[in-house]
């Protein structure tokens, strides 16, 4: 009796464990899932968060309810904490001034903070910030999805957008990497940025050690396989909130100004 009874018991264990394996496998994609994976480029290490515009809350932050920057993702988690939902994941969504606000175009919730930076610095390409390496250009959310622009093409097209960043350079333009990047270029740092790819879905990226913009570049087109994307920021400046990976990146320069976060 006792060998029978073991028998059913194992026999309920394993149906239970189907059972479970079914409703997991029909749970909606992404419910289990972290947006934010480690992966690998050229033997290089890099994260690599997926979001979907529609069906996330992607959204950009840079001031909280007194006015000041949030400048470290521990502060924007608990403000969204405080809101009663929770922070996913945030990356740094571009360059910013000394005292942490955006350089450049900013959208929050339809409310254009900044205008848009169209200046432009005549001068040799190594002299000119990443910011200036023509044509920089837009990171933006609409009612239909997610794109990335150059500056000159988004302000053309007039778009009405709930938010917006702008950042530069371009990293990858219809395919094309950006005409100022060199293959094998000794200027390396860690870099992160974002692609709008196939299907309109929109993928960060942020290098674990240094990587030149070139190589940067094809990360997002030949491995992720976006059309367009935009650097967001290097060195110091780049950072990302992946509690599932266990990081809470800060920056070296006293804080982030815009960052953009997925809350759930």
């Amino acid at each position: 009796m006792s060998s029978l009874l073991h028998s059913r018991v194992r026999a309920i264990r394993a149906a239970l464990a189907s059972l479970f394996a079914g409703v997991a496998w029909a749970s909606p994609a992404g419910a289990s899932t972290d947006p934010c994976q480690p992966q690998t480029f050229e033997g290089q290490g890099i994260v690599v968060c997926t979001v979907k515009p529609g069906e996330t809350d992607l959204r950009l932050f840079w001031q909280g309810a007194d006015g000041e920057p949030y400048r470290r993702f521990s502060s924007l988690a608990k403000a969204v904490a405080d809101d009663g939902r929770s922070l996913r994941f945030a990356i740094n969504a571009g360059m910013y001034a000394k005292d942490f606000s955006p350089i450049g175009l900013y959208v929050e919730d339809g409310q254009r903070l900044k205008a848009a930076n169209t200046q432009t610095i005549d001068a040799e390409p190594a002299k000119v910030p990443n910011f200036y390496k023509q044509p920089n250009g837009v990171f933006y959310l609409d009612d239909a999805g997610a794109g990335v622009a150059s500056t000159t093409a988004f302000l053309t097209q007039r778009r009405a957008v709930r938010f917006a960043t702008q950042s530069g350079p371009m990293l990858v333009i219809d395919g094309a990497l950006h005409p100022a990047f060199i293959a094998g270029s000794t200027d390396r740092t860690r870099r992160s940025g974002v692609g709008v790819c196939r299907d309109g879905v929109v993928q960060f990226a942020i290098s674990e050690a240094p990587i030149n913009f070139h190589d940067f570049a094809r990360l997002f087109r030949d491995h992720l396989h976006c059309p367009n994307a935009l650097f967001l920021d290097g060195g110091r400046g780049a950072g990302i909130y992946a509690p599932a990976l266990g990081r809470n990146d800060r920056s070296w320069h006293g804080g982030f100004g815009p960052m953009l976060g997925v809350v759930q």
